[in-house]
C-alpha cells in the first residue's frame, strides 16, 4: 500500500492501540506515510521498536508507549502525557483486542471471560474517558473502533469475543450519539477476513493466502481519519 501524492493526514496526531502487529501495525505505518505523527501503544516494547524503525526508515514520526490496556491507570496517565506534550489528539484508533477461547459458555474460565471483557470493552471505555477531552481540542477529532462480524450474529462457541464486540459496537454508537453536535466523528470498522495472528488462532486450518492482507484494509482507516470525513456513527465492513 502506498500513500497518495499529497499526504492526507499531514500534521495530524494519531494514537493506535495494538500497534505492534497485524492491522494495528499496518495502520500505524500507513498513517505515518500519510503524514501523521503516530503514537504507538502495545504491550511489547521490542515489537513497537521494530515498527518505529520501519516508520522512521521512510521518514515518518512515531512516539512509543509500551503499556497494557488492562492497566486502566496507565491509560489515564497516557492521556495526561499527551495533553502535556501535544495539547490535543486528532485521531484515536482503538484496535487492540483479545480472542479469548472458543468454547461452550459454561466451560469458560471466569478469568478468561474477564480478560476479554476488560480489553475489548472496558479498556475502550477508559480510552474514551481519557481521550475525549483531547479529541475535543482538535478541530476534527476522529475516533475509530475496530469491531468484527462476530458482533452481528450469534455463533456457537464464540461467546466471549462475540459478546465483547457487540458491547463495543454499542459503546461506540453511544459515544457517537453523545458527540454528534461536536467536531468529533466516531465510527466502527469491521476489517473482515484478514491475515492476522488472531485470525490464525481462530481458524488454524485456514489458508492465510486466501485472506486479504492487513495493509489492504488501511484505505478505510485513512478515509475515516481525514479531517474532511463526515461519516459518523457508521458500522463499516471492509470488503
Amino acid at each position: 500500500m502506498t500513500s497518495s501524492a499529497t499526504p492526507r493526514l499531514a500534521d495530524r496526531l494519531a494514537l493506535i492501540t495494538g500497534a505492534s502487529r497485524g492491522i494495528g501495525r499496518a495502520v500505524a505505518r500507513r498513517f505515518a506515510a500519510e503524514g501523521a505523527h503516530v503514537i504507538l501503544l502495545a504491550r511489547t516494547k521490542g515489537a513497537l521498536e521494530e515498527v518505529d524503525d520501519e516508520i522512521r526508515a521512510t521518514g515518518g514520526q512515531a512516539t512509543l508507549v509500551p503499556a497494557d490496556l488492562n492497566d486502566h491507570a496507565a491509560i489515564d496517565a497516557i492521556g495526561g502525557a499527551i495533553f502535556q506534550r501535544f495539547g490535543k489528539l486528532d485521531i484515536l484508533v482503538a484496535n487492540a483486542a483479545l480472542l479469548g477461547v472458543l468454547s461452550p459458555l459454561h466451560h469458560i474460565d471466569p478469568k478468561v471471560w474477564n480478560q476479554v471483557m476488560n480489553v475489548n470493552v472496558t479498556a475502550n471505555w477508559r480510552l474514551i474517558r481519557a481521550f475525549d477531552p483531547l479529541l475535543r481540542q482538535s478541530e476534527s477529532g476522529r475516533a475509530i473502533f475496530v469491531t468484527s462480524g462476530a458482533s452481528q450474529q450469534a455463533t456457537a462457541y464464540w461467546g466471549p469475543y462475540a459478546v465483547s464486540k457487540a458491547a463495543l459496537d454499542m459503546l461506540a454508537m453511544t459515544y457517537a450519539a453523545e458527540v454528534a453536535k461536536t467536531a468529533i466523528r466516531v465510527n466502527l470498522i469491521n476489517p473482515g477476513r484478514t491475515r492476522t495472528g488472531m485470525r490464525a488462532e481462530a481458524f488454524p486450518g485456514e489458508d492465510p493466502l486466501s485472506l486479504k492482507t492487513p495493509e489492504s484494509v488501511t484505505d478505510t482507516f485513512v478515509d475515516l481519519a481525514c479531517a474532511e470525513c463526515q461519516a459518523h456513527g457508521e458500522w463499516i465492513e471492509v470488503r
